[in-house]
């Protein structure tokens, strides 16, 4: 006596359990490259940022020093730099750094300068206000 054997079927297509699975681990791995690469943006911000405030901003502020005989002021700030301020005289020599505008942060926030610094007591403070905006332990400055 012969059983007859019943053929098994062959799957020709996914299931929706397996198609679930396959979309879920896509959408982690999206994730997780989106989360990488927000880190590395946000790092090249805080680099930029270290460059300009350490290299860029002191040739032309020591620049201005050399012309005028002192930093700008605090109340002139960097502004200084582009405009000639009011008591100058023929001293000023500017504008010390190119455009119209003293250049934004990476963040599209205007920099910060103090002189005399509270950080550099002997020199100037340029800085930004960071990822925050705010006066912070996340500011990156010249100190």
């Amino acid at each position: 006596m012969t059983m007859k054997q019943t053929p098994r079927r062959r799957r020709g297509a996914f299931t929706l359990l397996e198609m679930l699975i396959v979309i879920a681990l896509i959408g982690l791995l999206v994730a997780f490259a989106v989360a990488k690469f927000t880190g590395i943006d946000e790092n090249a911000r805080k680099d930029l940022a270290d460059a300009w405030v350490k290299s860029q901003a002191k040739v032309p502020l020591w620049s201005y020093k050399r012309d005028m005989g002192h930093f700008p002021s605090t109340e002139e700030g960097l502004k200084a730099l582009i405009t000639s301020p009011g008591d100058s005289g023929s001293k000023w020599r500017g504008p010390y750094i190119e455009g119209k505008e003293v250049p934004l942060d990476p963040w599209k926030r205007p920099y910060q300068y103090r002189y005399p610094g509270t950080k550099n007591t002997s020199d100037f403070d340029v800085f930004s206000l960071g990822p925050d905006g705010v006066e912070s332990a996340d500011d990156i400055g010249n100190w």
